[in-house]
């Protein structure tokens, strides 16, 4: 009871916290058990259980949880960009806990590469939301009308898209490459808007909540390998550090209307410099104070490129005070080369009068540091017209070039091998088909998959397979040419892109399976993963681009077709596409469809053979399923089954078999002379394992009122391999109700004897490869000798089947086998010529 006390105390002292929640994903989601979790979920119970918060999920659409926040209803809302707006309504917190930035997604079939290319669509966006505002003020600016659809959630925008209600959707990129790689959506060229997103409180509330998360993310940031970046490579992503300045494209556009205002003001001042010399000087203060508080360097220079004018950025860029840099030259602060190409600009606008603008790579002149400036460079004209000086101005945007490098790595760079991505690899794989084209010359493409790589997860962990994955990278990039492409298409796939190969003779089918066999060869060679050696190979499927009709998705499919092939022959080999693995598949598709067509028209149908004792006396039968195709006849069992199997039809078929066998067992019952049978079907490992599959047998044993004592389900030896303790207690439920179990092709798989006889089995049966041979081979005969007295050490009744002659039935006799079935007794029939055969032996 005390320590009870304590804990509801505890608990008690633990801080409430109501936080708004909506979806989305991966950044912020609830879970059905009220967890809040996503990037910025999992961060926040971090921090609330090194705090001892106690989180309460309050789940809203976004503008509801905005309204909510505003009204004070909720203690902190995560996931929420900054902006001036927003600042006047609700606190942030200093360090941003994400970066991210907005990007559109489009259906298929459209063609949206610009924000031109918008003019006419429809376009889903969040309500309310800074993306929305940002967009209209931007489209606005390029004079492209758009037919805005606001919607409550970024699922329903994506939903919109599918539906055809609007021709693409705006959303976070996190959250819409997941979405549109699920739901067939393509991602357009149109990235804009890099946002930090943090955590909110109500205006002036809760400030010691924002207080202890920012304590958390700059400690958590500052440290390696901290519970941050354990949560950002949890869910897929790396951390990359953002920043671009927010007012650098608004400082721009008033740099340019101060100067134009600048240099109007000078020239009045000029008419009028002996009658308002006060006036003037005043203006020029005003104008300095204005110039020295842009964030650009703004500058003039005479005929001689001498700096006249340089203002407070100038000065900061030199390390020099204005008296120090007037009258001096870019080759006093710059390297020679650098001044050498801005004198060759500068000459442009003095001696041509003509507008420069251009990005400029300046390097200082002790060569430590470059800067990356957006320049625009005007001549400054006399009432004459004579051009007697220049203006420049230089914004320096180095941060934003390399936010935008980052930007273009994270798009179309694999973040863990820095290998191209699929993105990249299928723009690469375009322009190599119509070079292609348009030289003769031949290409491959080469679709690397390591084998068993699963394996290295499960034993050593992810970790290690990153760094396997790492290694493999770099093993590949130092064995492919330079004019090669290589990427990772994620997992353990890799593709290799040769191009430029001669297509005359055949020579490039030999060029590349020498590429691919040495591939194969550095691959199998050892790797070190942490003073651990670790080997491992890969299966390499080939497309030539010949092939290919000159589609990516072709080629890409084809070398994954080939690549499968290569598994399936062994692996660790190499396999080129041929029209025999096209024609295989598509013969596959077609029996898929006629089986799903054949379980909606009832084509199948049961036929029986009978199952006899040393007296050729009938005791049973096995069930055995038949396909009568309506137009290609009777379906091999071996053709439909494993098609079954793969694609799950095998419930529904399964389920079919189990109902027509209980109604057998239900007329037998009514039969004297049949009555006492056993009717055995097999059952396949998907349909045992069904979680309803017990409740199923039962239900259909009762519905159908037969005897559960007379239904014996056969299973293989192959269907125990996996989780045998599972299947002993599904056959133990199934055997406490009456139901026989037979173990089918025994001697042709892997059991253990030590499983066997805690399996509740009824009979063993000796498959027909043994009885086939019985009387030539020796081996054969010790096998089926060995089966039978295991039976009767276990007491179980032994069966052989594939018993065609009596030579071989009187061999089984001798050995001990008193139970047969096989075209000697019976060919599989229909039920009533059983019910004929058991009539006439009684």
């Amino acid at each position: 009871m005390w320590l009870g006390l304590v804990v509801a105390s505890f608990a008690a002292d633990a801080r409430e916290v109501r936080v708004g929640v909506y979806d989305n994903a991966p950044k912020l989601m609830l879970e059905a058990d009220g967890t809040i979790t996503g990037i910025l979920g999992d961060l926040l119970r971090e921090i609330a259980q090194e705090e001892d918060w106690r989180l309460v999920p309050v789940p809203c659409e976004w503008s509801r949880c905005l309204d909510l926040l505003s009204r004070g209803e909720l203690d902190l809302l995560p996931d929420v960009a900054y902006s001036d707006a927003r600042a006047a309504r609700m606190d942030f917190h200093r360090v941003p806990a994400l970066y991210s930035w907005s990007q559109v997604y489009q259906r298929p079939g459209q063609r949206i590469d610009s924000m031109l290319d918008l003019e006419g669509r429809s376009l889903a966006v969040l309500e309310g939301s800074i993306q929305q505002g940002y967009l209209m003020d931007l489209l606005d600016n390029f004079g492209v009308r758009v037919s805005w659809l606001p919607v409550q959630t970024l699922q329903e925008g994506f939903d919109r898209v599918i539906s055809g209600e609007a021709d693409a959707v705006v959303a976070n990129h996190r959250f819409g490459d997941q979405r549109a790689l699920e739901m067939g959506l393509r991602v357009t060229p149109i990235m804009f808007q890099p946002v930090q997103l943090f955590y909110t409180v109500p205006r002036g509330r809760n400030a010691d909540l924002l207080a202890r998360i920012d304590a958390h993310l700059t400690h958590w940031k500052d440290t390696p390998g901290s519970t941050y970046f354990d949560i950002l490579r949890s869910w897929g992503f790396e951390h990359t550090e953002t920043r671009i300045p927010e007012h650098l494209w608004w400082g721009l556009a008033g740099l340019l209307a101060a100067l134009g205002l600048a240099l109007l003001f000078s020239l009045f001042l000029r008419l009028q410099v002996n009658e308002r010399t006060r006036q003037l000087r005043a203006s020029e203060e005003r104008l300095s104070t204005i110039l020295n508080s842009v964030e650009a360097c703004i500058y003039i220079k005479d005929t001689e490129l001498r700096y006249q004018y340089a203002n407070r950025k100038v000065c900061e860029l030199f390390g020099a005070s204005p008296e120090r840099i007037i009258g001096r030259r870019d080759a006093d602060f710059f390297d020679a080369e650098t001044a050498a190409r801005l004198e060759q600009n500068d000459r442009l606008v003095l001696e041509r009068g003509e507008r420069f603008a251009e990005e400029e790579h300046n390097r200082t002149r002790d060569g430590r540091h470059v800067n990356t400036f957006l320049t625009v460079k005007l001549p400054l004209r006399r009432a004459d017209g004579h051009i007697y000086a220049l203006c420049g101005i230089s914004t320096d945007i180095s941060e934003q070039k390399k936010i935008l490098e980052e930007v273009h790595q994270l798009a179309f760079f694999d973040p863990l091998t820095g290998l191209p991505n699929r993105r990249l690899l299928i723009d690469q794989l375009r322009h190599a088909l119509a070079n292609c084209d348009r030289t003769g010359h031949e290409g491959a493409l080469l679709f690397i998959d390591l084998d068993n790589f699963k394996n290295l997860n499960d034993t050593l962990g992810h970790d290690m397979g990153d760094l396997l994955l790492q290694q493999i990278a770099e093993r590949l990039r130092e064995h492919v040419r330079e004019n090669d492409s290589l990427a990772r298409l994620g997992g353990d796939e890799f593709v290799v892109m040769l191009e430029g190969l001669q297509p005359e003779g055949g020579e490039a089918v030999h060029q590349v399976r020498h590429v691919g066999e040495k591939l194969l060869g550095v691959l199998s060679e050892p790797f070190s993963l942490d003073r651990v050696v670790y080997r491992i190979t890969a299966s390499i499927g080939v497309a030539m681009f010949s092939d290919s009709d000159d589609t990516v998705e072709e080629l890409l499919k084809r070398a994954d077709l080939a690549m499968y092939e290569a598994k399936s022959a062994g692996r660790n080999g190499l396999r080129f596409f041929n029209p025999s693995m096209q024609a295989a598949v598509s013969a596959r598709a077609a029996l898929e469809a006629d089986l799903r067509e054949a379980l909606q028209t009832e084509q199948f149908f049961l036929e029986l053979q009978p199952q006899v004792d040393a007296a050729g006396t009938a005791v049973g039968a096995e069930a055995l399923l038949r396909w009568r195709h309506p137009e290609r006849g009777l379906v091999s069992p071996g053709e439909f089954i494993p098609v079954a199997e793969a694609t799950g039809m095998i419930l529904p078929l399964g389920d079919w078999v189990l109902r027509q066998a209980c109604a057998q067992l239900a007329a037998w019952s009514r039969d004297p002379a049949m009555v006492g049978l056993v009717l055995s079907i097999n059952v396949s490992v998907r349909q045992f394992r069904h979680p309803d599959f017990v409740s199923r047998v039962l239900d259909v044993l009762e519905d159908s009122g037969a005897d559960p004592r007379r239904l014996e389900m056969e299973l293989t030896e192959s269907q125990l391999v996996d989780n045998v303790e599972e299947m002993i207690g599904i056959m133990m439920r199934l055997r406490a109700r009456g139901v026989r179990f037979s173990l089918d092709d025994f001697g042709t798989g892997y059991s253990s004897l030590s499983y066997l006889k805690r399996l509740p089995l009824n009979q063993l049966k000796i498959d027909q490869s043994f009885v086939r041979d019985l009387l030539v081979d020796s081996n054969d005969e010790a096998i089926v000798r060995t089966v039978v007295a295991l039976g009767e050490s276990l007491d179980l009744r032994v069966i052989a089947e594939g018993v065609e002659r009596e030579a071989q039935r009187d061999k089984l006799l001798a050995l001990g086998c008193r139970y047969f079935q096989g075209y000697l007794y019976g060919r599989p029939g229909p039920a009533g010529a059983l019910s004929r055969c058991v009539a006439r032996e009684a």
